[in-house]
């Protein structure tokens, strides 16, 4: 599994910061990593059902930038694999 410690990204935390994830759902494991070319992708066991895998990745993003779920907005890709998430 790979996991960033609780605040491990706290740097990266900067209000207006924009996230953009390659989400795989219905994963074997949760992990949430950064590819050597910037992608970040992330993975959830949650099936995609209303919304469930994108609060689940919201959740994950949150806990490796140390801030709070609800500061994180969805700005793009609520029914696709290729999301966007705002700080506030």
């Amino acid at each position: 599994m790979t996991l960033p410690a609780k605040g491990e990204w706290s740097a990266r935390a900067l209000p207006g910061a924009t996230f953009a994830l390659h989400v795989t759902p219905r994963a074997r494991q949760t992990s949430l990593t950064e590819t050597p070319d910037g992608t970040i992708k992330a993975t959830t066991p949650t099936a995609p059902e209303d919304g469930k895998a994108t609060a689940a990745i919201a959740e994950l993003l949150a806990h490796a930038l140390g801030v709070a779920k609800s500061r994180l907005t969805l700005i793009k890709g609520a029914t696709a694999r290729d999301k966007v998430f705002r700080l506030d």
